[in-house]
């Protein structure tokens, strides 16, 4: 979804420093999560493992690529809805 809006909602092919340094950055909290695999969404979630304001913008990038996902990557929107 990072990637989705930095192509088509900021016009740059390859991925500025900050939008790489956030999909690391969420990797990371991924990893270190208890809940594992069986994570709810971070609205739905009691823990907030993000920083205020990478939550901030990682929201705004969910709120401008979601509706998205299903034209441009409709098998993973798919699945994220099923899951």
């Amino acid at each position: 979804m990072i990637r989705l809006y930095c192509r088509r909602h900021l016009g740059v092919e390859t991925l500025p420093d900050q939008y790489a340094d956030l999909i690391a950055y969420a990797h990371k909290r991924l990893e270190l999560c208890k809940f594992g695999n069986s994570k709810p969404t971070c609205r739905k979630c009691p823990i907030h493992c993000y920083a205020p304001a990478r939550r901030e913008l990682m929201r705004t990038i969910m709120r401008w690529s979601g509706p998205r996902m299903l034209f441009y990557h409709p098998i993973a929107a798919l699945r994220h809805l099923l899951g």
